[in-house]
């Protein structure tokens, strides 16, 4: 049995996080001791280390709260967690987009010579007015 300020250490996770996610729903609130204390158990810790790497892929409260829910029905088909994480590498994907074209136009206004005054200073110009962008970001 592990102790909030163990489980956060083993796992990384902020203890108001940890926290967090009980009042959410997403991992059930432990037992506690004699003192009142939250004991967690190695399911808990299990539950906790795979939410927190779900978070750092990126996938949604949302998303994590159906994982979490197949996770707990080894019995169902794995599609659902297939049509999920799938639907979350297509926003990746179009958010990797985005960011290229954001770059892009980034470097250029930034590497578009001008005449080292802000007056003059073309990144200042190309943020006041959208039209002087090459492409739609």
């Amino acid at each position: 049995m592990l102790s909030i300020g163990e489980l956060s250490k083993c796992t990384g996770v902020k203890i108001t996080t940890i926290r967090y996610y009980e009042q959410m729903g997403l991992i059930e609130a432990p037992d506690r001791s004699e003192g009142n204390q939250r004991r967690y158990t190695k399911q808990g810790l299990e539950r906790l280390s795979f939410i927190r790497h779900a978070r750092e892929l990126g996938l949604s409260i949302g998303d994590i709260r159906e994982l979490t829910e197949l996770s707990n029905h080894p019995e169902w088909s794995c599609n659902n967690a297939h049509i999920i994480a799938s639907r979350h590498l297509s926003s990746i994907q179009a958010r990797i987009v985005k960011l290229k074209r954001l770059e892009r136009e980034l470097r250029r206004i930034t590497l578009k010579s001008d005449a080292g005054h802000v007056g003059e200073c073309n990144v200042i110009q190309s943020l006041a007015d959208h039209n002087l962008c090459e492409a739609e970001h």
